[in-house]
């Protein structure tokens, strides 16, 4: 696995790096087709200290992607708790990969006993709508107008299905789906 460090408003010193390589290199033994994982660690002008030191992890394991994302008042606490989210999800997905068209007894095992298994959400509604043409600007318009955090819409610049959202650093994102 390709690990990637990176800092933004904080320096990567060496026993942060060796934290970070001991704990993310623990998710191979979970995940073994990870193939790169980046981690991100930045400190923010937050309102509140307990959210300035942010952990951003994003795995790549065959092409799909795993990302989490933790805050708190302390880098390594922020890296144990992304790690720990991690986790979580690396059950998540292979539950989800290997349970599918198979018996109940062919889930290749997941030895993690420090995380319980969580009661899996589920689809309560199901919506239909007409989706509107329209450039981003006036997505971005609608998506407020709804007060919203995503709207979806057909983008006339690239004639294509898209998804603009609110970030949470108050910016906005656009998804432009690609098929695999």
């Amino acid at each position: 696995m390709q690990l990637i460090i990176q800092g933004k408003n904080i320096e990567v010193t060496d026993r942060l790096q060796e934290y970070i390589e001991k704990k993310v290199g623990k998710l191979d033994r979970y995940l073994p087709t990870i193939t790169e994982a980046w981690m991100e660690l930045s400190v923010e002008d937050a309102k509140s200290a307990k959210d300035r030191q942010v952990a951003q992890l994003t795995v790549r394991s065959k092409g799909t992607f795993l990302r989490a994302e933790e805050r708190t008042a302390d880098m390594f606490a922020s890296i144990d708790a992304i790690v720990d989210k991690m986790y979580r999800q690396i059950v998540r997905y292979k539950g989800k990969r290997y349970g599918r068209g198979r018996g109940p007894g062919e889930i290749p095992p997941v030895e993690i006993e420090e995380f319980e298994e969580e009661e899996r959400p589920r689809i309560v509604r199901t919506k239909r709508f007409q989706v509107a043409s329209m450039d981003e600007e006036e997505a971005v318009e609608q998506m407020e107008l709804l007060g919203h955090d995503f709207f979806v819409f057909f983008n006339v610049n690239t004639n294509e299905m898209s998804v603009i959202y609110r970030r949470k650093d108050g910016n906005y994102g656009l998804i432009e789906p690609e098929l695999a």
